[in-house]
């Protein structure tokens, strides 16, 4: 994928998200596995720990859970979506931002949850995105990642009949272990869960040595 269709890739998750914010809200419950997986990580932590939620659309189930006990950072390339979790989530603190240039000092954060985000970067930039996370993470930090449980790309001209396309792009398991090795991250455990929205997505823990 060249420079100008990653854009075009980009600009269409952008523009999808913003016109469905109140949408995709209304639907993103956060129950079930994929919730109490990001509740069983901030039981991990000692209270007051600083987290980024990479990717955190409006706010609910990641930010949401973890701002109960924690510092919750929440970034997002959505204007939309920053307005609605900024309504769901106002102990959060929100950036509108690229997870390919998180602007976020080395070291910044105890942990990092994406949950959904990744799978919507071209997947030529996931290597970008995990050396990301690794930088931004403090030594020892653990990261809790949603990825593909499959490899594929593509686009949907209206996605859940909301009117508007949108876009995804993600290798599978393997090769995202290959990336997450090669941005310095040990694997901590794995596990494929059912997305509310459709699908099934492996939901990986990571952690920065």
């Amino acid at each position: 994928m060249d420079d100008g269709a990653r854009e075009g890739h980009r600009t269409t998750v952008q523009r999808g998200y913003d016109a469905l914010a109140g949408r995709y809200d209304e639907q993103r419950s956060g129950a079930g596995r994929g919730g109490e997986l990001v509740r069983e990580l901030g039981a991990t932590l000692p209270p007051d720990s600083r987290i980024l939620d990479a990717g955190c659309g409006a706010g609910v189930p990641v930010a949401a859970t973890l701002s109960e006990r924690h510092r919750v950072v929440g970034l997002d390339l959505s204007r939309g979506m920053l307005d609605r979790a900024a309504a769901n989530v106002p102990a959060a603190r929100l950036v509108q931002g690229d997870l390919t240039r998180l602007p976020f000092a080395d070291g910044a954060f105890d942990a990092l949850v994406s949950y959904y985000a990744v799978i919507h970067v071209p997947r030529e930039e996931h290597d970008t995105v995990f050396a990301e996370f690794a930088r931004v993470l403090r030594p020892g930090g653990r990261a809790l990642l949603v990825l593909g449980s499959a490899d594929w790309e593509g686009e949907n001209d209206d996605w859940q009949e909301w009117g508007e396309p949108m876009r995804w792009s993600f290798w599978g398991p393997e090769r995202n272990r290959e990336l997450l090795a090669a941005a310095g991250f040990d694997l901590v455990d794995a596990e494929t869960v059912d997305d509310e929205l459709g699908g099934t997505f492996e939901h990986v823990t990571v952690r920065r040595p």
